[in-house]
Protein backbone atom coordinates (compact mmCIF):
# COMPACT_ATOMS: atom_id res chain seq x y z
CA UNK A 1 0.00 0.00 0.00
CA UNK A 2 1.47 3.38 -1.02
CA UNK A 3 2.44 5.55 1.95
CA UNK A 4 2.31 2.71 4.46
CA UNK A 5 5.43 2.13 6.58
CA UNK A 6 5.63 -0.84 8.95
CA UNK A 7 8.48 -1.49 11.38
CA UNK A 8 7.78 -4.31 13.81
CA UNK A 9 4.65 -3.27 15.70
CA UNK A 10 4.90 0.36 14.54
CA UNK A 11 2.63 1.47 11.70
CA UNK A 12 2.80 4.84 9.94
CA UNK A 13 0.40 6.24 7.36
CA UNK A 14 1.48 9.87 7.21
CA UNK A 15 0.56 12.67 4.81
CA UNK A 16 -1.81 10.69 2.60
CA UNK A 17 -4.66 13.24 2.67
CA UNK A 18 -7.06 10.52 3.83
CA UNK A 19 -10.37 11.67 5.30
CA UNK A 20 -11.00 8.39 7.07
CA UNK A 21 -8.86 5.44 8.10
CA UNK A 22 -8.70 3.01 5.16
CA UNK A 23 -10.45 -0.28 5.88
CA UNK A 24 -7.51 -2.31 4.59
CA UNK A 25 -5.17 -0.57 7.05
CA UNK A 26 -7.07 -2.03 9.98
CA UNK A 27 -7.51 -5.37 8.26
CA UNK A 28 -3.80 -5.76 7.49
CA UNK A 29 -2.23 -4.12 10.55
CA UNK A 30 -4.84 -3.87 13.28
CA UNK A 31 -4.09 -7.25 14.83
CA UNK A 32 -0.42 -6.50 15.59
CA UNK A 33 0.03 -2.69 15.68
CA UNK A 34 1.08 -1.18 19.01
CA UNK A 35 1.91 2.26 17.64
CA UNK A 36 -0.08 4.03 14.90
CA UNK A 37 0.91 7.36 13.34
CA UNK A 38 -1.74 9.08 11.21
CA UNK A 39 -0.23 12.57 11.22
CA UNK A 40 -0.73 15.12 8.42
CA UNK A 41 -3.94 13.70 7.01
CA UNK A 42 -7.45 15.14 6.69
CA UNK A 43 -9.15 13.13 9.42
CA UNK A 44 -12.17 14.90 10.83
CA UNK A 45 -15.73 14.57 12.02
CA UNK A 46 -18.47 17.10 11.40
CA UNK A 47 -20.48 18.53 8.57
CA UNK A 48 -21.52 16.47 5.59
CA UNK A 49 -23.17 17.73 2.40
CA UNK A 50 -26.52 16.33 1.27
CA UNK A 51 -29.17 17.18 -1.31
CA UNK A 52 -32.64 18.08 0.03
CA UNK A 53 -35.90 19.04 -1.61
CA UNK A 54 -36.42 22.81 -1.72
CA UNK A 55 -40.07 22.39 -0.76
CA UNK A 56 -41.96 19.74 1.14
CA UNK A 57 -40.06 16.84 2.71
CA UNK A 58 -36.65 17.49 4.29
CA UNK A 59 -35.60 13.90 3.61
CA UNK A 60 -32.29 13.60 1.73
CA UNK A 61 -32.26 12.33 -1.85
CA UNK A 62 -29.64 10.28 -3.67
CA UNK A 63 -30.04 11.75 -7.17
CA UNK A 64 -30.70 15.53 -7.08
CA UNK A 65 -32.93 17.22 -9.64
CA UNK A 66 -33.84 20.83 -10.48
CA UNK A 67 -35.94 21.22 -7.32
CA UNK A 68 -33.23 20.14 -4.89
CA UNK A 69 -30.48 22.12 -3.20
CA UNK A 70 -27.22 21.23 -1.47
CA UNK A 71 -27.14 21.94 2.26
CA UNK A 72 -24.66 21.31 5.06
CA UNK A 73 -25.81 19.00 7.85
CA UNK A 74 -24.20 17.87 11.10
CA UNK A 75 -23.98 14.21 10.19
CA UNK A 76 -20.89 12.42 11.54
CA UNK A 77 -18.38 11.13 9.03
CA UNK A 78 -16.58 7.78 9.37
CA UNK A 79 -13.22 9.44 9.99
CA UNK A 80 -12.00 7.43 13.01
CA UNK A 81 -14.20 4.34 12.83
CA UNK A 82 -11.26 2.33 11.50
CA UNK A 83 -9.51 2.57 14.88
CA UNK A 84 -11.85 -0.11 16.20
CA UNK A 85 -9.64 -2.67 14.40
CA UNK A 86 -6.60 -1.62 16.49
CA UNK A 87 -7.63 -3.05 19.85
CA UNK A 88 -4.04 -3.58 21.12
CA UNK A 89 -2.93 -0.04 20.34
CA UNK A 90 -0.64 1.58 22.92
CA UNK A 91 0.39 4.77 21.09
CA UNK A 92 -1.74 6.86 18.74
CA UNK A 93 -0.45 9.92 16.86
CA UNK A 94 -3.14 12.12 15.27
CA UNK A 95 -1.20 15.38 14.92
CA UNK A 96 -1.95 17.88 12.14
CA UNK A 97 -5.41 16.68 11.16
CA UNK A 98 -8.80 18.44 11.22
CA UNK A 99 -10.27 16.80 14.30
CA UNK A 100 -12.68 18.93 16.33
CA UNK A 101 -14.89 18.79 19.40
CA UNK A 102 -16.99 15.93 18.03
CA UNK A 103 -13.98 13.61 17.97
CA UNK A 104 -15.00 10.07 18.94
CA UNK A 105 -12.54 7.28 19.70
CA UNK A 106 -13.45 3.64 20.17
CA UNK A 107 -12.53 1.94 23.42
CA UNK A 108 -8.74 1.58 23.51
CA UNK A 109 -8.00 -0.05 26.88
CA UNK A 110 -4.22 -0.37 26.37
CA UNK A 111 -3.57 3.09 24.95
CA UNK A 112 -1.04 4.98 27.10
CA UNK A 113 0.06 7.70 24.65
CA UNK A 114 -2.15 10.03 22.61
CA UNK A 115 -1.06 13.13 20.73
CA UNK A 116 -3.60 15.44 19.11
CA UNK A 117 -1.35 18.40 18.40
CA UNK A 118 -2.48 21.03 15.88
CA UNK A 119 -6.07 19.98 15.36
CA UNK A 120 -9.28 22.03 15.84
CA UNK A 121 -10.27 21.08 19.39
CA UNK A 122 -11.72 23.87 21.54
CA UNK A 123 -13.97 22.14 24.11
CA UNK A 124 -11.46 20.82 26.64
CA UNK A 125 -13.90 19.35 29.14
CA UNK A 126 -15.81 17.40 26.49
CA UNK A 127 -12.58 15.86 25.21
CA UNK A 128 -11.29 14.95 28.68
CA UNK A 129 -14.56 13.33 29.72
CA UNK A 130 -14.46 11.23 26.56
CA UNK A 131 -10.83 10.20 27.07
CA UNK A 132 -11.50 9.23 30.69
CA UNK A 133 -14.14 6.82 29.39
CA UNK A 134 -12.40 5.24 26.39
CA UNK A 135 -8.67 5.41 27.29
CA UNK A 136 -8.42 4.37 30.97
CA UNK A 137 -4.67 3.59 30.75
CA UNK A 138 -3.69 6.99 29.29
CA UNK A 139 -0.46 8.41 30.74
CA UNK A 140 0.80 10.80 28.04
CA UNK A 141 -1.42 13.39 26.35
CA UNK A 142 -0.44 16.28 24.10
CA UNK A 143 -2.86 18.96 22.85
CA UNK A 144 -0.44 21.68 21.73
CA UNK A 145 -1.69 23.86 18.89
CA UNK A 146 -5.40 23.48 19.73
CA UNK A 147 -7.61 26.28 21.03
CA UNK A 148 -8.29 24.04 24.04
CA UNK A 149 -4.62 24.31 25.01
CA UNK A 150 -4.03 27.99 25.90
CA UNK A 151 -0.43 28.88 25.06
CA UNK A 152 1.54 30.99 22.61
CA UNK A 153 1.08 28.44 19.83
CA UNK A 154 -2.62 29.32 19.77
CA UNK A 155 -2.73 32.96 20.84
CA UNK A 156 -0.25 35.63 21.90
CA UNK A 157 -2.88 36.77 24.41
CA UNK A 158 -2.36 33.61 26.47
CA UNK A 159 0.31 33.54 29.15
CA UNK A 160 1.88 31.09 31.58
CA UNK A 161 -0.95 31.54 34.09
CA UNK A 162 -3.52 30.46 31.51
CA UNK A 163 -1.44 27.40 30.75
CA UNK A 164 -1.08 26.52 34.44
CA UNK A 165 -4.85 26.67 34.90
CA UNK A 166 -5.26 24.42 31.88
CA UNK A 167 -2.80 21.86 33.24
CA UNK A 168 -4.52 21.90 36.62
CA UNK A 169 -7.91 21.19 35.05
CA UNK A 170 -6.58 18.43 32.78
CA UNK A 171 -4.90 16.68 35.72
CA UNK A 172 -8.10 16.96 37.73
CA UNK A 173 -9.98 15.19 34.94
CA UNK A 174 -7.20 12.69 34.08
CA UNK A 175 -5.29 12.11 37.35
CA UNK A 176 -3.22 9.21 35.97
CA UNK A 177 -1.34 11.34 33.44
CA UNK A 178 2.45 11.35 33.81
CA UNK A 179 3.20 13.72 30.91
CA UNK A 180 1.04 16.55 29.57
CA UNK A 181 2.13 18.23 26.35
CA UNK A 182 5.91 18.63 26.52
CA UNK A 183 6.20 18.57 30.32
CA UNK A 184 6.37 15.89 32.95
CA UNK A 185 3.62 16.11 35.58
CA UNK A 186 5.07 17.11 38.95
CA UNK A 187 3.88 16.04 42.37
CA UNK A 188 3.02 19.65 43.18
CA UNK A 189 0.80 19.88 40.09
CA UNK A 190 -0.94 16.65 41.01
CA UNK A 191 -1.63 17.87 44.55
CA UNK A 192 -2.90 21.22 43.31
CA UNK A 193 -5.22 19.50 40.84
CA UNK A 194 -6.82 17.57 43.69
CA UNK A 195 -7.54 20.77 45.61
CA UNK A 196 -8.24 23.35 42.89
CA UNK A 197 -8.70 21.46 39.64
CA UNK A 198 -12.50 21.50 39.69
CA UNK A 199 -12.45 25.32 39.71
CA UNK A 200 -10.07 25.72 36.78
CA UNK A 201 -12.64 25.25 34.03
CA UNK A 202 -12.60 28.12 31.55
CA UNK A 203 -15.99 29.42 30.34
CA UNK A 204 -15.97 30.27 26.65
CA UNK A 205 -16.82 33.96 26.12
CA UNK A 206 -18.53 33.27 22.80
CA UNK A 207 -21.00 30.90 24.46
CA UNK A 208 -21.81 33.53 27.10
CA UNK A 209 -22.39 36.28 24.54
CA UNK A 210 -24.55 33.99 22.44
CA UNK A 211 -26.73 33.25 25.47
CA UNK A 212 -27.13 36.95 26.23
CA UNK A 213 -28.03 37.71 22.63
CA UNK A 214 -30.67 34.98 22.63
CA UNK A 215 -32.23 35.66 26.06
CA UNK A 216 -31.14 39.15 27.11
CA UNK A 217 -34.11 41.04 25.62
CA UNK A 218 -36.88 38.81 26.97
CA UNK A 219 -37.21 40.63 30.30
CA UNK A 220 -40.33 42.72 30.41
CA UNK A 221 -41.96 41.17 27.34
CA UNK A 222 -45.46 39.75 27.51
Amino acid sequence: MAGLVVSGTQVSYIGQDCREIPEHLGRDCGHFAKRLDLSFNLLRRGQALEWFSVVGSRRPVVEPGPFHRLVSTQLPTRSLEGLSAFRSLEELILDNNLLGDDLVLPGLPQLHTLTLNKNQISDLECLLDHLAEVTPALEYLSLLGNVACPNELVSLEKDEEDYKRYRCFVLYKLPNLKFLDARKVTRQEREEALVRGAFMKVVKPKEKSRFKKRHGNRRGTA
